[in-house]
Order: structure tokens, then C-alpha cells, then sequence
């Protein structure tokens, strides 16, 4: 059984799947826009082999209890490299193609799928991690806790969107209380691979090149992260 995130056909009804269809792209216009601003000769291939890499990890699943497995929504991850605005697109981007090219996800539920992922997972994650910016600035280990800490709080909130969702419109037959109960425990035992996952991710990334790492521009690397770069070189 495979519990990470992706609605199919039918889990909620037509007004429902239209409704967050709306929002979704209501959300992805402003995030283009946006995204303009950030988008320079570090962020765009970052962006690139950030999108790439979520989409093949996202292939991957890991299992979380006996029958039941998991795998990464991406949502912090890519905040924190490429910044929320240019994130929310590159999540966007892999859930279409799954949908389109794998039937990973409804064509119907499209909608609701970026609200979750793209949106509330990757903007739930920023703030998180902006929260503990100061941390992440700190030193290495600061850094990794924080990227821990935003994967999981985003996958558990992204949870809630689902359960949100299928208040509104549920179409499956399952109670709301056997779908919140199902969904917020299992996505906190998948928030802790998708913590683990994120944190290995940016701190390579932060070992090799820290100023690629968007949490931390607009400031001197850390101490400790200059040492690490340097003693790579």
C-alpha cells in the first residue's frame, strides 16, 4: 500500500477536484510570477537538477510498516534549495509528468495534488525552515535539523490538506475519522524518511557548494560550512 500523498480518481467529488483545480492554478500563476525574481545563473540549474532529482527519488519507495510504504513529497527540500516560489514549480512540474506519463496520481486529482504538494507542502516547509533560519545559519548540524524539522512538519501538514479535501468532498466511502486517523499517522512515519532523505540532500549540497543553498543567501556562510567547502577544494 503506497501512502505518499498522490490522490487518484474519485477520492473526492467533481466540485471538489474543480474547486482545488482553480486553486492550484490560481497558486502556481503567482509562484511564476514570483519566481521571476529569483531565478538566476545559480537558482535555474539548480531548479533543474532539483526537479529531476525529486522526480526519480519520488519513483523510490521506502517502506514505513509491514504492507505499507512511503516516499519523498519534496516539499522542503526544494524550498529550502531553490526557494518557495521557484519550488512550488518544480513540484508542480514532476507531479505533471507522473500524472501524465506514469498515471501517478488522477488526471481529476491533479489539482488537489499540487495544492498539497506544491503549495501547502512547499510553503508549509519554508516557513518552517525560515523559523529556524537562525539555526541552519549556526553550523552544519544546525543546518541538517533544520531541513529534518521542515521535511517532516511539511508532509504532516500536507496530510492535513488531504484530510481537508476530503471533508469537503470525500467520494471514497471511508469515514473522515478513519482517513485522518490513516493519513496524519502514517505521514508522520513517512515525515521521518522524508526528513532523512532532505536533511543527506541539502547537507551534500552544503558540504560541496553552501552558497547554491537558497535558506542561507543574503549572508555569509557559516563557519563551518566554509570549512567544509574549503576542505573539498
Amino acid at each position: 500500500m503506497d501512502l505518499a500523498m498522490h490522490m487518484s480518481d474519485g477520492l473526492v467529488n467533481a466540485p471538489t477536484a474543480a474547486a482545488f483545480g482553480a486553486v492550484a492554478v490560481l497558486g502556481l500563476a503567482v509562484s511564476v510570477y514570483r519566481a521571476r525574481a529569483d531565478l538566476d545563473d545559480r537558482t535555474a540549474p539548480m531548479a533543474g537538477l532539483v526537479t529531476a532529482f525529486v522526480f526519480a527519488v519520488q519513483m523510490i519507495n521506502f517502506p514505513i510498516l509491514p504492507g505499507a510504504s512511503g516516499h519523498l513529497l519534496g516539499g522542503a527540500l526544494v524550498a529550502i534549495l531553490v526557494g518557495p516560489w521557484v519550488g512550488s514549480l518544480c513540484i508542480a512540474i514532476v507531479l505533471v509528468v507522473q500524472a501524465l506519463l506514469f498515471a501517478d496520481g488522477g488526471l481529476t486529482a491533479l489539482g488537489t495534488n499540487i495544492v498539497n504538494m506544491a503549495l501547502v507542502g512547499v510553503f508549509v516547509g519554508w516557513g518552517v525552515a525560515v523559523a529556524l533560519r537562525p539555526l541552519a545559519r549556526r553550523s552544519r548540524t544546525g543546518l541538517l535539523v533544520t531541513a529534518f524539522t521542515a521535511a517532516f512538519v511539511n508532509t504532516v501538514v500536507a496530510s492535513l490538506a488531504f484530510v481537508l479535501e476530503y471533508a469537503i468532498g470525500g467520494a471514497a466511502g471511508a469515514s473522515l475519522g478513519t482517513v485522518f486517523t490513516l493519513m496524519v499517522g502514517f505521514h508522520a512515519l513517512i515525515g521521518i524518511g522524508e526528513g532523512l532523505i532532505t536533511a543527506a540532500t541539502v547537507g551534500a549540497v552544503a558540504a560541496v557548494r553552501p552558497d547554491l543553498i537558497y535558506l542561507l543567501r543574503d549572508t555569509a556562510a557559516p563557519l563551518e560550512l566554509r570549512t567544509a567547502t574549503g576542505s573539498a577544494q
